[in-house]
């Protein structure tokens, strides 16, 4: 089989584009998989080339043919310049908000943000003397009013992991280029298949690789694809960080990589008609899905957005915690574990008032976030259905 050629390539239908990408026969030996290369050490066949460093490859922190692969892959995917691999999720929201800001700037990050994202930016950020203001999701380009002259860069994150409001990054990002700043996606929850970061307006997109990548809840890994402007700042923080992904992570991904469309067409069926269900429950308060036309922001969902994924939140009647409790301990299908994505469902209690300060947040009652995975929707259904009755009869008691 021969590598595809640039033509081919370019007509591909997304589905088959999954299947060849970041393929490489001559590389692989023929293998169809690129195999995890291990090492550290490159030998240079004269000085030469070691003092240029003219070749493919130069050390191990510095590339593989496997890491190479699915950079390649997950750069044409995402319409970007250049991709950057890291070892999880956090890693390459770190990774690009050290690209982009510098002591004495001025970052802007959205409300709904991933948690762990905040703390990067109260903490570390903060002791290298960025200042970092959150702002309304929903604040579209009345963003411009929080800019300041050292405004650098704005984080955005449509929609929210767990309060799922969508942004209209558009807007924000042409707010932000008109003032030189660099525009953040955290782009986890649709991947570039449902959502492409770069053709809206994000120069770094971010992707835990650990969820739907991954799709087996077995590897951690983050990634981090720049548009042609920002690809030579990334490519210098990435080197400097030293921070590579590991081998078998990597080719775990590429292996994910083939599926990854499928399952997410299928989590998103089975999402939206779990979530259809639980909205009929006498139980449910509110279904916040995007995909739902109830959402606030499906105008935004369907203007942006492809598809949507298999994380959604419910907000519960006014109950007790241990109505919760009880509900949740001794569900049977549906995991209490935090990351989503994998081919099992999994389901957390939240609470986003304990950190937001730009909004408040106050839904009306307790809430859920679900990660529907590719178990029976109707065993699904059963095994919420009898944690209804144990949250019931707790609350009746």
């Amino acid at each position: 089989m021969k590598s595809l050629n640039p033509e081919t390539k370019a007509r591909l239908r997304r589905r088959s584009r999954l299947v060849h990408l970041g393929r490489d026969a001559e590389a692989s030996f023929g293998y169809v998989n690129v195999p995890p290369f291990r090492g550290s050490t490159v030998l240079f066949p004269d000085a030469e080339t070691l003092a240029s460093e003219n070749q493919r490859f130069t050390y191990g922190t510095h590339g593989t043919p496997t890491t190479e692969a699915l950079c390649d892959a997950w750069t044409a995917l995402s319409g970007a310049a250049g991709t950057a691999l890291v070892p999880s999720g956090m890693a390459a929201i770190a990774l690009a908000l050290l690209t982009a800001v510098s002591a004495g700037d001025h970052l802007l990050v959205t409300d709904s943000a991933y948690q762990p994202a905040r703390r990067f930016s109260d903490g570390l950020l903060k002791r290298m003397g960025v200042e970092t203001t959150y702002y309304d999701p929903r604040l579209g380009a009345g963003i411009a009013a929080l800019f300041r002259p050292n405004t650098k860069a704005v984080l955005v994150e449509s929609p929210g992991s767990q309060s799922l409001e969508l942004q209209d990054v558009p807007a924000i990002a042409e707010v932000a280029h008109q003032r030189g700043a660099c525009v953040i996606a955290d782009n986890t929850w649709a991947t570039p298949l449902f959502f492409t970061p770069h053709a809206h307006g994000v120069d770094l997109a971010i992707e835990a690789g650990t969820k739907y990548l991954s799709g087996h809840s077995d590897l951690l890994l983050g990634l981090v694809s720049a548009n042609a402007d920002w690809l030579k700042p990334l490519r210098r923080v990435e080197r400097e960080l030293g921070i590579p992904a590991g081998p078998e992570d990597v080719y775990l991904a590429l292996r994910g990589l083939r599926t990854m469309e499928l399952r997410l067409r299928e989590a998103e069926r089975q999402a939206l008609a779990l979530a259809d269900w639980l909205a009929a429950r006498p139980e449910v308060l509110q279904v916040i899905h995007p995909a739902r036309p109830d959402h606030p922001d499906h105008a935004l969902w369907k203007r942006d957005f492809t598809g949507s994924s298999g994380l959604f939140s419910v907000v519960l009647k006014p109950v007790a915690p241990a109505a919760v409790a009880a509900m949740l301990d001794r569900l049977e299908l549906f995991g209490l574990g935090y990351s989503w994505g994998g081919f099992e469902s999994l389901i957390i209690a939240f609470d986003c008032s304990t950190y937001r300060t730009a909004t408040r947040w106050a839904p009306g009652g307790p809430t859920l976030r679900l990660s529907v995975g590719l178990e029976d929707l109707d065993d699904l259904k059963d095994d919420l259905a009898r944690g209804f009755e144990r949250l019931n009869a707790v609350s009746d008691a």
